[in-house]
């Protein structure tokens, strides 16, 4: 049974990879506008908004779009600091519900009440630590549209998944099973977060990278169609200022979801001047 394992795992990359040359063939050609979003997960304070500051400074001409998602009682403070310059804020979690008795979560409609623009949803971390589904994640992203946000959603595989050559399964899965019709026509982007390499400093090389953004745009475009060209398909996973130019520059990647960079300008700033 081994043997023919193999062969079957073999056989269904083949058959992505022949999907996205087709793809790549009978398209227009575009490039999808950059985007480095920090997510400063459960860091920060108000005296942290100053780093924001710095990063708003730092961005000058730049033709990236820029986001940092600090904790939510931060984001109405922080949208005003910013306001007029060059870095959208976003949340990092909405429930799929606009309100009710959910004692401590955080709807898009508040988030959007408090100045956010985007929103992440089906992080690794939601995905792992509060068991959230695509299912789940296909309802906040539609909660998310709902109120005018922007929908970030996270995919990726485990190190087990990978090991055992399933990666592109995985996340093809998540992608069709989190990304609801409604989102054709509107603002998105699609994370892919290995979860290996989330905080761990180990990062795949280009050619993986490469492999599996490849597959979630031939997805993309089977399920939205050719304007699914202009998604931008971000990498998450342990991105520094040292990584950040060889990464960004791998085909398909449209930016990056950075976790522990993002919390100091400088380290950011790095990754945003690296695309």
């Amino acid at each position: 049974m081994r043997p023919l394992a193999g062969r079957k795992r073999v056989t269904e990359t083949a058959a992505w990879l022949n999907r996205l040359a087709v793809c790549k063939k009978v398209r227009v050609m575009k490039s999808p506008t950059p985007l480095i979003a920090g997510n400063w997960k459960m860091n920060g304070l108000a005296s942290s908004i100053a780093e924001a500051k710095a990063v708003a400074e730092g961005v000058g001409a730049t033709q990236v779009r820029v986001a940092i998602c600090p904790p939510c009682i931060l984001i109405d403070r922080m949208s005003d600091a910013l306001a007029g310059s060059k870095v959208l804020v976003g949340g990092q979690d909405a429930h799929a519900d606009d309100a009710g008795a959910f004692t401590g979560d955080i709807s898009a409609e508040m988030l959007a009440d408090a100045g956010a623009k985007l929103v992440i949803l089906g992080h690794s971390e939601r995905r792992e630590a509060y068991r959230e589904d695509d299912e789940l994640v296909a309802k906040k992203v539609r909660a998310a549209l709902r109120h005018g946000l922007e929908p970030i959603v996270c995919v990726g595989e485990s190190l087990d998944q990978r090991n055992a050559g399933k990666a592109l399964e995985v996340v093809t899965a998540q992608v069709r099973g989190s990304l609801p019709p409604e989102l054709k026509g509107k603002a998105f982007a699609v994370a892919y977060e290995p979860i290996w390499a989330i905080g761990t400093g180990l990062t795949p090389n280009n050619p993986q990278i490469e492999e599996v953004h490849g597959a979630i745009r031939a997805t993309l475009v089977e399920m939205f169609g050719e304007e699914a060209q202009v998604v931008p398909i971000l990498y998450g996973g342990s991105v520094k200022p040292s990584n950040a130019a060889e990464i960004l520059h791998a085909r398909e990647v449209g930016g990056a979801l950075v976790g522990g960079a993002s919390l100091k300008a400088a380290d950011f700033l790095a990754i945003v001047r690296a695309v």
